[in-house]
């Protein structure tokens, strides 16, 4: 066990290098320069991709020739492959061409392909994460309350369109006297949380909305709700990712002046 795991603050500045590491990463989310839906060319040409993609229900069928200098498996490629949506890290994508890695992803059955440069001009640019220190105060007990059976609600994305959120119960905890939920959606794999949250810092010292990742609930549904751990979602980093609005009565109405707030003011934007 870490020295870090009987000091917070020590774990939570571990936890804050880490991110930071991670958002910078070659492939990271600040080398996203486009996202681009395949049903919006059905040509199969996209803006600056070599080869020819097309969605074939159930997969992409990525077509090249040697002009278009592409590589699958890390090998030079020319004919026809069929892709699947990528589930791993941007950096271990099939297909890539010099140093951009090509991304195939699905969304609600829409197919896209992410283009990741780490010569991207916002990661050069970026000049950190402004993040509040660790507060003890901030570090609430909580309580899953998972519903009957899954909910999908819409909400806005990031790119303006409408898409499904799935949720599978509200996180419950006490502020300053009064109790407060979040809608919280459930990994189906470990039973991880993840809510969408906007607070009363939003677009003033905070970016508008932010992740909070919690982890996974004890058998008897209770959880730590660390606020000093809330994220900047990708869109923080990149315009290009499709990031969920919060949905509706994930509005906290007070400040939650913690963790993650916004991008340094070296690739500060109107929020």
């Amino acid at each position: 066990m870490s020295d870090d795991a009987d000091d917070p603050h020590a774990d939570w500045r571990t936890w804050h290098e880490r991110r930071l590491a991670s958002v910078s990463a070659a492939y990271g989310p600040l080398a996203l320069i486009g996202t681009h839906w395949l049903a919006d060319y059905p040509e199969g040409r996209l803006p600056a991709v070599p080869g020819l993609w097309r969605a074939t229900g159930g997969a992409v069928m990525l077509t090249a020739d040697a002009g278009d200098r592409l590589r699958v498996d890390g090998e030079p490629f020319t004919g026809e492959a069929v892709l699947a949506a990528h589930e791993g890290p941007s950096a271990s994508s099939r297909v890539s061409a010099g140093e951009v890695r090509l991304v195939v992803i699905r969304r609600e059955g829409e197919w896209a392909v992410r283009v990741f440069d780490p010569g991207s001009e916002t990661r050069r640019a970026f000049a950190g994460i402004e993040a509040t220190p660790y507060d003890p105060a901030l570090a609430l007990p909580g309580r899953f309350r998972p519903y009957a059976g899954d909910r999908t609600v819409q909400v806005e994305n990031a790119d303006g369109r409408a898409r499904g959120l799935g949720l599978g119960g509200e996180l419950a905890f006490a502020f300053e006297g009064a109790e407060h939920t979040l809608q919280v959606a459930v990994d189906g794999d470990d039973g991880s949380l993840w809510a969408v949250f906007a607070d009363a810092t939003g677009g003033r010292s905070s970016y508008r909305f932010r992740f909070l990742k919690p982890g996974a609930p004890a058998p008897d549904g209770s959880i730590t709700v660390d606020l000093n751990r809330a994220l900047l979602p990708p869109c923080a980093f990149a315009d290009h990712f499709v990031c969920p609005f919060p949905p509706p009565g994930n509005t906290l109405p007070f400040e939650v002046a913690a963790g993650e707030r916004r991008l340094k003011a070296a690739l500060a934007t109107d929020y």
